[in-house]
């Protein structure tokens, strides 16, 4: 599915033959308000290939039953494929897989991170770092851990570019910090942060490293073992998985010693009256019954993503990302955020002066083009930044140069509307 690399002036895919990639995925042939969907939005949800709706499929009519309980054969096929799915997504990440915890989505390992983590060892005059690009996914459990233990929560600057300041995070991270908590990659800004560098930062303090890989692991090579990251968290629904399902990679010392973020069944040892005991890592952190069927899924997109290899899928973003920037800064009164394509991964936030966010994406949605228009759950970002919102494009696998060309084409005819 890889051919030789081309240049981005010639209008064809670089690495990738996303034409036939695009086959893999059906909802690309609907269209809306009668063109072609061009779908920009895979930064909040992308969309799955067959192999994907396929596997959730095989699963729901051939094998569905409760896992980890039951002796018959249907039980026994369930659990094999739910195990598996995390052998496939530790792989994916270099890690082991009883290290994979699997939870609802980002948000969920995060905050499980902050409880299960954040309530047992923070205390006051404890200091958590984070940054100023944060999703509120990443930003509101530690400021409720915070108020709840005495801790002071931190920000590191990010300066006009979009990049962080380093030197002010090596002033900020000290004897005092006890986590660093920071994206991978901004969801608004779409820069890639320095992570293995925060690694060490924090490990000279004696802290922890919690990233929130919810816009790199769809996008690019993760390797958690590379990164020294001691919390890795990320969502299925935004690397062509179902939604419904995410995980969190922990270090197996640190998750280990935690206490479970939940309590009931299947996270059990034993149960007397008098208390009880934890399962294995990772169940003891997988209360109930899980999402079965969205890990299957879960797998089967992880595996569809290694076959294209994770190193093309960030090469043809990063192509599309510099197309994209060179088309945009020709509009007149359009106003990019974020850094260069090399520095960041298939994400930018605009805005059309004159014009609101909201405005322009029910416009773009009348050319077929569907794109995401808001605070992107950065509000803070959006105060440092000085607006109350962007317009964001985000590209994915199955994203084309033509699609790009539509996108300028509408962004053009809301220019008019603007100003006819």
């Amino acid at each position: 599915m890889i051919h030789t690399p081309t240049s981005v002036s010639s209008r064809t895919l670089t690495v990738l033959d996303v034409e036939r990639v695009r086959q893999d995925f059906p909802i690309l042939t609907r269209t809306v308000h009668g063109r072609p969907l061009v779908y920009l939005d895979s930064a909040a949800s992308s969309q799955r290939p067959l192999a994907v709706i396929d596997a959730v499929r095989h699963y729901d009519q051939t094998s569905h039953a409760n896992v980890h309980r039951g002796v018959y054969v249907l039980s026994e096929e369930a659990t094999a494929a739910y195990e598996h799915a995390h052998v496939c997504v530790a792989q994916f990440i270099n890690a082991d897989w009883e290290e994979i915890v699997f939870t609802k989505n980002t948000t969920e390992a995060l905050n499980l991170v902050a409880y299960a983590w954040g309530l047992r060892h923070l205390r006051e005059g404890d200091e958590v770092v984070l940054t100023q690009v944060e999703h509120h996914s990443n930003l509101v459990p530690w400021q409720q851990i915070a108020r709840r233990t005495g801790a002071r929560v931190q920000y590191i600057r990010v300066d006009g570019q979009g990049h962080l300041d380093m030197e002010h995070a090596a002033s900020v991270i000290g004897p005092r910090t006890k986590m660093v908590a920071v994206a991978h990659v901004s969801n608004v800004l779409g820069t890639v942060n320095p992570v293995h560098e925060f690694s060490q930062m924090a490990h000279a303090q004696g802290a922890l490293l919690c990233v929130d890989g919810a816009q790199s692991i769809p996008h690019m090579p993760v390797d958690v073992r590379a990164l020294d990251c001691d919390f890795f968290a990320f969502s299925g629904h935004k690397m062509l998985g179902p939604t419904g399902i995410g995980g969190l990679y922990g270090k197996r010392d640190i998750l280990e010693h935690l206490e479970p973020f939940l309590y009931g069944g299947d996270m059990i040892r034993e149960v007397t009256f008098e208390g009880a005991s934890w399962n294995d890592l990772p169940w003891k952190f997988e209360a109930g019954t899980p999402p079965i069927a969205q890990g299957i899924g879960l797998a089967a997109a992880v595996e569809y993503l290694q076959r294209l290899g994770m190193e093309a899928v960030q090469a043809h973003e990063q192509d599309l990302v510099r197309y994209a920037l060179e088309q945009m800064r020709q509009v007149d009164g359009l106003e990019l955020y974020g850094p260069e394509a090399d520095e960041r991964g298939g994400v930018i936030s605009f805005n059309l002066k004159g014009l609101h966010p909201h405005d322009m994406a029910s416009i773009l949605d009348h050319y077929g083009v569907a794109i995401r228009a808001g605070h992107h759950c950065a509000m803070p970002l959006m105060q440092v930044l000085g607006i109350n919102g962007t317009c964001r494009a985000s590209f994915y696998v199955y994203t084309t140069v033509d699609e790009i060309d539509v996108l300028i084409e509408a962004i053009g005819a809301a220019r008019r509307v603007l100003r006819p």
